[in-house]
């Protein structure tokens, strides 16, 4: 049968409604005028750069594995994760800001070199990079019985350590600055789940080896590779160590350059490759769009969509342009639910992912309906942590408001969410969050050409982190500053002034209960 432009044009209105999110608009409107061979080579450029883009914003796990969308799905896994957190960021993020939006490219600059340089050590030492954490990140060393992991995680930390040289001393207009970082291990068994809906789906860990490792990290020392006494016994023969705070140990750095060396042997898989086009002719371009659409799919929904839509439209520049918005953030600590699958039998465990996926999705559909991003669901010593942001791409005067009332319907939706069981005890699911309202540093960070993501960093992140670390169950604690924003408007008393980590004086923190 021969194929015409009228063929082509039927064969892209089946694919119309898979289309508009993946498409620029521009291309789109040319697509559906003249659905050319021209146009389809496009439209499958278009489609090739957009995936390869997408194949580096999510862990190599959802590519090697990849979900039906909607569906949730989990297993078991051992191993070993590696927590890092950034010190003195903050400092370098303010000196930054002052200089507008040449401040926010040297800032990039400088952060993509520390991540790609961090990124680089990782993959050399047999690391999978689940996820960046603002300027952290969460790196998982699989069990496979044949390597011991936990030695690959401490040379990962030692040489990422040793890395952070480079970044000792930075000349800004505040003067010299300096960044430096906490690492933090533990061994153990999790979950890894994917959760969510078609259009929205998250890849998360659940289980208390996770809360344990973010401990380790949190009660280690700026330049030193923190263990959990447990992960320790496995290693003592390899490393020298000394004590640390209750229940953790430092390992000491005096192994020789060539004795820790620059890499682990590794059997980690390659990423999926990028689609190659064979047949130019019309069937053909249509037949690769259409597998180019099914491959592409189950990962743009792993972005929320307006950072999808970010990503679609700047696919052909590769860059995001960096800003300073000041916006709207908001954090929730869903308690209850992840460290629950340790405990939980066998059988009970898809109900936990189940109950999991419905909060997450009941969470996102609450902020996108008022046009907020739910960036990702990351990790706390108790439960899991939900960062989500309002104005970081269209700032509007009404980002606190509708921030605010997304939070008060994401407290009601978990609050009426059937909990499931186990062993017979209903889960005590419970929420409790913080909120403020300030500038951020927003751009895409992590390795130029390879793993990376949109994110939102800075003291308001940080801020609104902290507040909800102080609330109790089913409280939301706010700032002065987002307070302000919402005015008269409900009912909050103010708590006095707390002093909240990394802060030099007590800020004024209001309470809704």
């Amino acid at each position: 049968m021969e194929f015409s432009a009228a063929t082509a044009l039927s064969e892209l209105a089946e694919l119309e409604l898979r289309l508009r999110l993946l498409l620029p608009a521009d291309l789109y409107a040319v697509a559906w005028v003249d659905p050319s061979p021209a146009t389809l080579m496009q439209i499958f450029e278009h489609l090739r750069t957009l995936q390869h883009l997408l194949t580096n914003y999510v862990p190599r796990e959802v590519c090697d594995r990849l979900p039906r969308p909607g569906h949730p799905q989990y297993r078991w896994q051992t191993g070993s994760l590696l927590f890092t957190d950034l010190a003195g960021f903050t400092r370098l993020l303010e000196a930054s800001a002052t200089q507008g939006r040449a401040g926010a490219e040297t800032l990039l600059t400088l952060l993509n070199r520390y991540f790609a340089q961090m990124i680089e050590i990782i993959s050399k030492s047999g690391g999978n990079l689940l996820e960046f954490t603002g300027d952290a990140l969460l790196v998982q060393f699989t069990g496979d019985g044949q390597r011991n992991e936990v030695e690959q995680a401490v040379h990962a930390g030692l040489r990422m350590q040793r890395a952070m040289q480079d970044f000792a001393t930075l000349k800004t207009p505040q003067g010299c600055l300096s960044l430096k970082m906490r690492v933090g291990v533990h061994a153990g068994s999790f979950v890894t789940a994917d959760i969510g809906t078609p259009m929205r789906m998250g890849h998360v860990l659940l289980g208390r080896a996770v809360q344990i490792a973010k401990q380790a990290e949190g009660e280690g020392e700026v330049g030193c590779v923190s263990l959990t006494q447990a992960t320790s016994d496995r290693i003592r023969q390899q490393f020298r160590l000394r004590a640390g705070h209750p229940g953790h140990v430092f390992v000491v750095d005096d192994l020789t350059t060539a004795g820790l060396g620059e890499y682990d042997i590794t059997l980690n898989r390659r990423r999926a490759a990028t689609p190659i086009l064979f047949d130019r002719s019309l069937s053909g371009l249509i037949a690769e769009v259409q597998a180019a659409v099914q491959m592409i799919e189950p990962l743009a929904s792993y972005l929320p969509r307006s950072v999808l839509q970010l990503l679609v439209d700047n696919a052909a520049q590769r860059n995001i342009p960096p800003a300073f918005p000041t916006i709207a953030v908001a954090f929730v600590n869903l308690m209850g639910l992840p460290e629950s699958v340790d405990d939980a039998r066998p059988e009970e465990i898809g109900n936990i992912v189940h109950c999991f996926s419905q909060a997450f999705a009941l969470m996102n559909g609450a902020v996108e309906r008022r046009g907020g991003i739910l960036q990702k669901v990351t990790y706390h010593s108790v439960g899991s942590e939900i960062l989500i942001h309002f104005g970081v791409l269209n700032p509007d005067e009404g980002d606190a408001q509708r921030a605010f009332e997304a939070i008060l319907a994401i407290r009601h939706l978990i609050n009426q969410i059937p909990p499931p069981q186990v062993q017979g005890e209903t889960i005590q699911l419970s929420c409790r969050m913080g909120m403020t309202y300030g500038p951020v540093f927003a751009a895409e960070i992590g390795a130029p050409r390879g793993r990376r993501e949109f994110n939102v960093l800075g003291d308001t992140v940080n801020t609104a982190a902290r507040l909800m670390s102080r609330a109790k169950r089913n409280q939301i604690l706010v700032s002065e500053a987002l307070y302000q924003q919402i005015g008269d408007r409900y009912e909050a008393h103010l708590l006095g002034k707390l002093l909240l980590k990394g802060k030099t004086q007590p800020q004024p923190v209001y309470s809704f209960d």
